[in-house]
């Protein structure tokens, strides 16, 4: 008898989710991120012990019927694309139609969702990759997705979770920098019931800097430099700390395309260029740019976690 078997769908998916899927803040990233996707003008992030034992999103947005919602928690579905093409102009957060489906392989998972046009809600649950039928609930409009007990199934990831004030803090950084990227959304974080942020909709960046970063000055405007340029199809806009706001790591250097935080290393050496001569070898801008152009003149689709891309200019 060959040694070599065939995985359940089920291990493939936990094993999957391991890409996507690091820990509670992966989560936060592609529940809010399908918020957005979907619409929502606000967007609700609870999470208890670090997100270890509950991470709940609820959003406003466009919400789904229960087709779409069972449909949702199945590897690679998704409404965001349809063939080979369509990886050339991506513009939406999301579009690999694997986020709910890995979420679901590794915890406790309930959605709720409701579309305007339906006066009916409806209810899936998911138990580390078993499903239950899906039910009629009451709900409002939109879509609410409680996670409990991330990697509870799987012991040896789960060891490799911090403290709660750690997870935390990885959950916070994703939420602030969905926070610059969108300051059109309304954004609230709260942790074992205490808020930690409230965010109004329609925002300036200035603003919410300030509220972000309060180690800056009351007035950003005091420590932050305005520049954007327009050039060839790509817009820049920049908000550029002047030296005496330095630190000293790169944690206060935010890029953004189309919307989407990204690490970029040739941006990242142009930053340091840029400040050659103002500041201490050792020390670090803090920046924000954020950058605009055509989706088909850069690339998303080289990294699961879709923070790495490829400028094709």
């Amino acid at each position: 008898m060959g040694k070599i078997v065939h995985l359940d769908q089920n291990m493939v998916n936990m094993i999957a989710a391991g890409e996507v899927i690091e820990r509670p803040a992966s989560v936060v990233k592609e529940l809010m991120e399908n918020s957005i996707d979907a619409g929502a003008t606000q967007i609700v992030v609870a999470v208890e012990d670090g997100g270890r034992k509950l991470i709940s999103i609820t959003d406003n947005g466009s919400g789904m019927d229960a087709e779409d919602l069972d449909a949702a928690f199945e590897p690679h579905a998704t409404s965001k694309i349809r063939e080979v093409n369509d990886l050339q102009g991506i513009s939406t957060l999301g579009f690999r139609g694997e986020a709910l489906a890995s979420i679901g392989s590794v915890a406790q998972v309930r959605a709720v969702s409701r579309t305007r046009e339906s006066d009916q809600a409806h209810c899936i649950e998911i138990d580390c990759g078993e499903k239950r039928p899906i039910s009629p609930c009451s709900g409002d409009f939109g879509t609410t997705i409680q996670v409990r007990d991330i990697f509870y199934k799987t012991p040896a990831r789960r060891k490799f979770l911090r403290t709660a004030n750690t997870e935390l803090g990885y959950i916070s950084e994703q939420f602030t920098r969905i926070a610059l990227a969108r300051t059109d959304v309304a954004l609230t974080l709260t942790h074992n019931n205490r808020e930690l942020y409230r965010l109004a909709e329609h925002q300036t960046a200035r603003q919410r800097i300030a509220q972000l970063f309060p180690m800056l000055s009351a007035e950003p405007s005091d420590d932050l430099i305005e520049a954007q340029t327009d050039e060839r199809g790509i817009r820049i806009r920049a908000l550029l700390g002047r030296p005496s706001v330095s630190r000293t790591s790169g944690q206060f250097q935010y890029t953004f395309l189309n919307g989407r935080f990204i690490r970029d290393k040739f941006i990242s050496h142009a930053i340091k260029e840029a400040y050659r001569g103002l500041l201490d070898p050792n020390r670090f801008p803090v920046v924000f740019l954020f950058i605009e152009m055509q989706p088909c003149e850069y690339d998303v689709n080289v990294h699961p976690t879709t923070t790495k891309g490829r400028l094709c200019k």
